[in-house]
């Protein structure tokens, strides 16, 4: 049997990568990649000279019983995304349970992913947290906000910057105005920076500071909110 290497490749700063990773993609049999030009650049900036295949959510389902075939046969095979950790709201899940099915092997490497550093750096409770990543664009997104309106934990997304401003106006509307809220945006790059706030104050500034990059929206749980307002009375 082979492994199946899930290896997280940088959110935006390249020095982000880790020195496993490199060894681990110059010495697998083949990179499946999400998009082969950007993890062609990718591999080009660490002078990596590795076969590269497309995998991606449109022909994961078409490829993903070869690639198990390559594993059983005992070819060792990287699979990587544009950025972050794979199967983090990118393809991966599918491709890491056929495999664990099958007896092969599974590694996952520890590296950049964009929500991590969203919360740490929020000032919001990150002992616990959920994840929601990229919420339905339109079929079922009120109904799925409101079903989340009570939860008690830090909450995470993701947004893409065209849905910002609409994405913050349905959060004041389901979770209140004053709901705090940390909005990072271009995690590790030159322009990174973290708006904080309650909803309403931040949703101004990004009404007069037009949102530009990739965005993690870290939103406080209701009991926290319930909590501020104690200590302010």
């Amino acid at each position: 049997m082979g492994i199946l290497y899930i290896v997280p490749t940088p959110v935006g700063n390249m020095e982000d990568m880790t020195m496993r990773a490199i060894r681990i993609l110059k010495e697998a049999d083949l990179v499946l990649a999400e998009d082969t030009r950007t993890s062609g650049n990718l591999l080009k900036h660490y002078g990596i000279q590795n076969h590269l295949m497309s995998y991606h959510k449109f022909n994961e389902h078409g490829v993903s019983a070869g690639i198990i075939e390559r594993l059983k046969a005992g070819q060792t095979i990287a699979l990587v995304s544009d950025a972050g950790t794979p199967g983090i709201s990118d393809p991966g899940f599918l491709l890491s349970r056929e495999a664990a099915n099958a007896g092969v092997t599974v590694q996952t490497l520890p590296g950049a992913t964009a929500c991590i550093p969203a919360i740490v750096s929020s000032g919001l409770p990150c002992d616990r947290f959920c994840f929601e990543g990229f919420l339905p664009q339109k079929k079922g997104r009120k109904s799925y906000l409101e079903s989340l309106r009570d939860e008690k934990r830090t909450m995470i997304f993701y947004e893409s910057p065209y849905r910002v401003l609409k994405t913050l106006e349905q959060f004041t509307e389901v979770f209140g105005a004053d709901r705090q809220v940390s909005v990072a945006r271009e995690i590790s790059k030159i322009h990174e920076e973290s708006v904080r706030g309650t909803l309403e104050a931040v949703l101004a500034h990004f009404k007069e500071n037009a949102p530009r990059g990739e965005f993690v929206i870290v939103l406080a749980g209701n009991n926290i909110s319930k909590k501020l307002k104690k200590e302010e009375v």
